[in-house]
């Protein structure tokens, strides 16, 4: 009898947990759902800029935006996909990253090293880049061959691109892409960097042709456990880089004024 006690009293312990989680995730689906981010101040700042902005902002099944298939010069935004595609060569996929490998990849995205990215591109070849774009749906990339961050790219490709793209990378080299798309070096943590996100974890590239304020992009992954948040950033024909940086520090202070709550 006494048994039988205890047995009943540890389902109804079991029972109510498994009550009170399945409570819990159910809200933070739901403030998660609820979410928006802050579109109209986005615009009316945007507006108050000189340059030309476009952004998208995007969940698993949601998407906001702004003049998102305005297609751009890539600038370095687009060394994400060289990325993805050396990670998935076939001669690197399924082994260890060398030191040779580090050589390269390293420097290219933690500070944007263009010679590093001009290798990566010879050795994996154009074909490989675009499989890359087919792969992640993108609409309107065009790969120039010739002068690769003249490459078009528009927002909404890119806002799709890294709203998954640890899983667009080979399983065995996932983390280490990762972490270098969260590492990127200080002098260059401008925009979307400068901002603090309580809880997430931040996964960005950006772009800045020249640095003359012709073109500086950001495209980012937000994570917190499952929830994901992607953004792309596009502007152009700022009146200098530094004036460029802070308009995508006010575009995404405004998108991201309010972050999804955990419930």
């Amino acid at each position: 009898m006494a048994g039988g006690r205890f047995i009943r009293r540890g389902i109804g312990v079991l029972l109510l947990a498994l009550t009170l989680a399945l409570s819990a995730s159910a809200g933070a689906a739901s403030a998660s759902g609820q979410w928006r981010p802050g579109v109209r101040a986005a615009v009316r700042f945007a507006h108050a800029r000189l340059g030309q902005v476009r952004f998208e902002v995007r969940t698993d099944t949601r998407k906001w935006g702004f003049h998102i298939h305005a297609t751009v010069p890539s600038a370095s935004v687009l060394k994400a996909m060289l990325l993805v595609a050396y990670l998935d060569d076939s001669h690197v996929r399924n082994r260890p990253l060398r030191a040779s490998d580090r050589r390269l990849i390293d420097p290219m995205i933690e500070r944007s090293d263009n010679v590093a990215a001009t290798r990566v591109l010879a050795i994996v070849g154009p074909g490989r880049v675009r499989a890359v774009a087919r792969r992640a749906h993108m609409r309107r990339f065009r790969l120039d061959t010739g002068i690769w961050g003249l490459s078009r790219i528009d927002a909404d490709d890119q806002a799709r691109f890294f709203l998954h793209i640890d899983e667009r990378v080979a399983p065995l080299h996932r983390s280490a892409a990762m972490h270098l798309l969260a590492s990127v070096i200080p002098s260059q943590r401008w925009g979307i960097g400068t901002l603090r996100f309580p809880g997430w974890r931040l996964y960005f590239k950006g772009g800045w042709g020249s640095g003359t304020g012709a073109v500086d992009h950001q495209v980012a992954l937000l994570t917190r456990g499952t929830e994901r948040l992607s953004v792309a950033v596009l502007t152009t024909d700022s009146p200098s880089h530094a004036y460029a940086k802070e308009t995508l520090r006010g575009i995404f202070a405004r998108l991201f004024h309010t972050m999804p709550s955990a419930g």
